[in-house]
């Protein structure tokens, strides 16, 4: 049976998680098997994670400096509550397997009182950990810096995670600082399981964080875990060196490999630093894929010191930059719900070039096998979301792996009410584009892409409106929507991914126009009711193409650069979408959708 305090919700009530005390807006979601959004299913299980869900009736156990949290934690009985002197600095902390239940969690926190933490639902920044700023981050929301949490830090020369769950079990942990020494070894993961799966485990208001030039892969790793939520946290300084570094791929928040039943997931309200990607799932060996995966009102930011040439710039010890990839990537997931997210800063230069969000399965090759030929990514809604100052917006493909490996499928991807502002070529190295929708072509084995649905989107891309490309013959691409949005449309309409024109259906003529490149790339699409800016001809009939951004009514365009980008009362375009609401954008959903997120 599942657990009353996790169990499957009709409605999701609207909760009270936020950056500030006030609380966020928070748009309904009602999961439940055949619960769509467009062509994705919505997650079918949400987890619940109020202080309310995770009782812990018993005694309290304090643990002072110089004591050892993990012989504390072994001798808890379920329900109790362990108490680390806050200020106190304690080594590795192992959660052992207990036969814990809904009714009897295990609460592991801070010693500093409730009233001395951020309230429950608030995002805990490092100002908790008397820490007034940081080089290039946004500035703190606390009125004042003072030491709240208690550290976990494992000793110079230490291997594995800081906190580790050998089949632990209803863990809730609470106000504690984890981290590791600067020193010049590789350290791949914070927080991470060990020996077996875990469920039932939540991480709150915590800073979790490597150094500043130190190679530190990642914070929170959610492979083998069922029930795993990172809520109203701050996880910064995941990176890996470029030529000099031992490792190639970072991440705050990771998972989605091994064989082991994964997910639900609930990743709410926290700041998410990495170079590669704020969250990744997938990208190595498995033949499980983690299903329902909320990730909702979370900052997921790059500072722009970590890029060469910026004032201030922060590398490696050696001087080398950090390898910089997405900000969100999926390449084994099913059922994401990915909501109300403000996405700022990536760029190209390594083996990506500056896209926002991936969303392409990968049968990920390890030396010359195929390690995941289950992989999938599918049944993914991104929504009321804001993108700025990236080199691209989306890649949305179905590819195969160095090997040729194909994964099991990628589709059914619902995109509406997002704002991708700022796209840039040359300051962020990229390639200028809006999005990039294709599958690996002249290869049979590679499932083609299919039910794509892009929404009320409004994007203003300086070079390539979309790169196209696909199988030639059938099966083709299928499926595709595009409506309702309003789009610059850049130096050029299409481009082809390229292949030749005997292998890729957007080669040679087919790319030259947008009309000409859906038609032999897909065998079923609709796209109108659509805005194109700077469009001429080659788009399908009932595409509107005013001359320039001025002339689309928005309150304040600023040049596709953080403007307002309501339409006016007098807009031409007012009320032009085909569901009668205003093309674009709904900014006062999404605004919601964002409050206090930043």
């Amino acid at each position: 049976m599942p657990s009353q305090s996790m169990s499957l919700t009709i409605l999701f009530l609207l909760c009270a998680t936020s950056l500030l005390a006030a609380p966020l807006e928070m748009h309904a979601v009602a999961p439940g098997a055949g619960n769509f959004d467009g062509p994705a299913e919505l997650p079918r299980i949400l987890m619940e994670t109020t202080m309310r869900d995770t009782p812990a009736p018993g005694k309290v156990i304090h643990v002072h400096a110089g004591e050892d949290a993990s012989e504390a934690v072994e001798k808890a009985a379920c329900g109790d509550t362990v108490q680390l002197q806050a200020g106190a600095t304690f080594g590795r902390l192992v959660l052992p397997a207990k036969k814990c239940d809904d009714s009897h969690w295990i609460i592991i926190r801070t010693s500093a009182p409730d009233s001395k933490l951020p309230p429950e639902g608030t995002r805990l920044e490092p100002c908790y950990a008397g820490v007034a700023s940081l080089p290039g981050r946004p500035p703190f929301h606390c009125k004042v810096s003072e030491i709240v949490v208690a550290k976990l830090e494992y000793g110079k020369g230490a291997a594995g995670p800081v906190i580790i769950f050998p089949g632990a079990t209803h863990y809730r942990l609470i106000g504690l600082e984890v981290t590791r020494p600067a020193s010049p070894g590789t350290v791949y993961q914070l927080i991470g399981p060990q020996n077996g799966p875990a469920d039932h485990l939540i991480f709150d208001r915590m800073w979790i964080h490597g150094t500043a030039q130190d190679e530190t892969v990642r914070g929170v790793m959610l492979n083998h875990i069922r029930y795993g939520a990172v809520i109203d946290s701050y996880l910064s300084d995941f990176h890996c060196t470029a030529l000099s570094g031992a490792c190639i791929d970072s991440q705050a928040v990771a998972g989605g490999s091994g064989d082991d039943p994964m997910g639900p997931f609930k990743i709410v309200n926290n700041f998410l630093e990495a170079a590669a990607e704020s969250i990744q799932f997938g990208g190595s060996a498995g033949t499980a894929t983690p299903e329902d995966i909320e990730i909702r009102h979370n900052y997921m930011f790059k500072p722009m010191i970590w890029m060469r040439g910026q004032p201030g710039f922060v590398g490696g010890t050696g001087g080398n930059p950090f390898i910089v990839k997405n900000l969100f990537e999926l390449k084994n997931a099913i059922r994401v719900l990915f909501e109300g997210n403000v996405l700022e800063n990536t760029w190209g230069g390594f083996s990506q070039a500056g896209f926002a969000i991936l969303l392409g399965p990968k049968n990920q090759a390890i030396g010359f096998r195929n390690v995941c030929p289950l992989c999938q990514v599918t049944d993914v809604t991104i929504r009321y979301c804001i993108i700025r100052h990236v080199g691209g917006g989306f890649v949305l493909g179905n590819g195969l792996s160095s090997n040729g490996g194909a994964p099991k499928d990628g589709g059914r991807y619902s995109i509406h009410d997002v704002i991708v502002d700022d796209i840039q070529a040359e300051a962020y190295n990229g390639r200028g584009i809006f999005a990039q929708i294709s599958t690996a072509p002249g290869v049979t084995q590679a499932k083609p892409l299919h039910d794509v649905s892009i929404d009320h989107v409004t994007a203003f891309p300086p070079r390539v409106l979309f790169n196209i490309g696909g199988p030639l013959l059938e099966p083709r691409m299928s499926h595709l929507s595009i409506t309702n949005s309003v789009f610059l449309v850049g130096e050029r309409a299409v481009t082809t991914t390229g292949g030749g024109v005997d292998r890729n259906c957007s080669g040679g003529p087919r790319f030259k126009s947008m009309d000409i490149a859906l038609e032999s790339c897909f065998s079923s699409y609709v796209f109108q009711n659509n805005v194109i800016i700077g469009g001429e001809g080659g788009f399908p009939k009932g595409t509107l193409t005013p001359s320039k951004l001025t002339d689309v009514g928005f309150v304040n365009p600023k040049d596709g650069n953080g403007g307002e980008y309501r339409l006016t009362a007098t807009s031409k375009f007012k009320k032009k979408g085909s569901d009668g609401k205003d093309v674009g954008a709904d900014i006062d959903a999404l605004e919601s959708a964002t409050a206090n997120v930043r």
